[in-house]
């Protein structure tokens, strides 16, 4: 991920300006990890399991929370179905940039997915490898966004890997990082930027949604800009597209900051989670003007979206049961204090 900013991020040890855990929540989940939690998911037997970057995979079942899978610098797991999941890890949090598959616990390499970016390089820029969040596609393939290389991948049983899309950059206003840094008083470096700059993707999320389609969530890189964060559809079946160009590509939501990541409803709901609704880099670089995160639920249909929680201390994932109950995790960049809790 470019800047490597989530790295330096959970390098936090404090909550800083907001209290830990932001607005109030029910029926919570301490994760007791070893470094930041970036992946949670319901299976299929209602188990809990969540990606820990510092030593691997958690499950919590029926009030008890066990590791599953030792796989340091893993960002993200997809329940395949009871006891059988992806697994991925960033070389950004000490992994090795690769997907597991995780039964019973035997783990089994799938891919190497950081030697894709470094061979292929979709997206034409900067060697970057970030495998950063994973879902299961119907047939037993994966699909991986690649955060570092803006890109979206496909991987096959086989372990064989593919390129779906790539994310394009865009051109953004370098307001909120002056405004951050107190320009043109502090005389920061950035405070000599243009007004305009380019700024990265940052392919942080997918899911899968009820058409079938792909839904892949932008970060957004620096300046780390307001409201320029979008969720992209992507054709299913979809092959080597340039968003930005391709017509298998289309915005299905924008007007976000920092999304970190993207769950469905059972109902077709997009819950949206943003990591800090002042952007990532207030937590890194100006901790005192950070409001906090939010989970939005949004109706792919209409383009509304509604805001279910505000305040929450650097929100990193959700996840939906079967009952429609939508859980985040807040602390989440914070070893140690990780929380999984309901949404109200």
């Amino acid at each position: 991920m470019e800047h490597s900013l989530l790295r330096n991020l959970s390098g936090m040890l404090a909550c800083g300006a907001l209290a830990c855990g932001g607005t109030a929540q029910a029926d919570s989940i301490a994760l007791p990890s070893a470094g930041p939690v970036f992946g949670v998911v319901t299976a299929p037997d209602g188990s809990v399991l969540a990606s820990d970057a510092g030593s691997g995979v958690q499950e919590y079942r029926k009030g008890t929370l066990a590791a599953i899978a030792q796989l340091p610098g893993a960002t993200d797991v997809a329940a395949i179905g009871r006891g059988d999941m992806f697994v991925i890890t960033s070389g950004g949090f000490g992994g090795d940039g690769r997907l597991y598959r995780v039964a019973r616990g035997s783990v089994r390499e799938i891919a190497d997915l950081a030697e894709f970016e470094a061979t292929v390089n979709p997206d034409g820029a900067d060697i970057n490898p970030n495998p950063f969040d994973v879902a299961v596609l119907n047939g037993g393939q994966a699909l991986v966004t690649d955060a570092g290389g803006n890109s979206l991948l496909v991987v096959d049983q086989r372990g064989n890997i593919d390129w779906v899309a790539t994310l394009p950059p865009q051109l953004v206003s370098t307001d909120n990082v002056k405004s951050l840094l107190g320009c043109p008083g502090s005389g920061a470096p950035p405070c000599s930027l243009p007004a305009m700059i380019p700024a990265q993707a940052v392919a942080t999320s997918i899911a899968i949604g009820p058409d079938g389609a792909y839904y892949v969530s932008e970060l957004k890189g620096f300046p780390a800009p307001t409201g320029q964060s979008r969720v992209w559809r992507i054709e299913p079946g979809t092959r080597h597209a340039q968003c930005g160009t391709s017509p298998a590509c289309s915005v299905a939501l924008d007007g976000f900051t920092s999304i970190i990541d993207l769950a469905f409803g059972p109902d077709g709901t997009l819950y949206v989670v943003e990591l800090e609704e002042s952007s990532w880099f207030a937590l890194e670089g100006a901790p005192a003007k950070a409001v906090g995160g939010s989970v939005n639920a949004c109706n792919l249909d209409t383009g509304s979206c509604t805001q279910l929680a505000t305040g929450l201390f650097m929100s990193t994932a959700a996840t939906v049961g079967k009952s429609g109950t939508v859980s985040v995790v807040t602390n989440g960049l914070i070893p140690g204090a990780a929380v999984l809790s309901t949404v109200p």
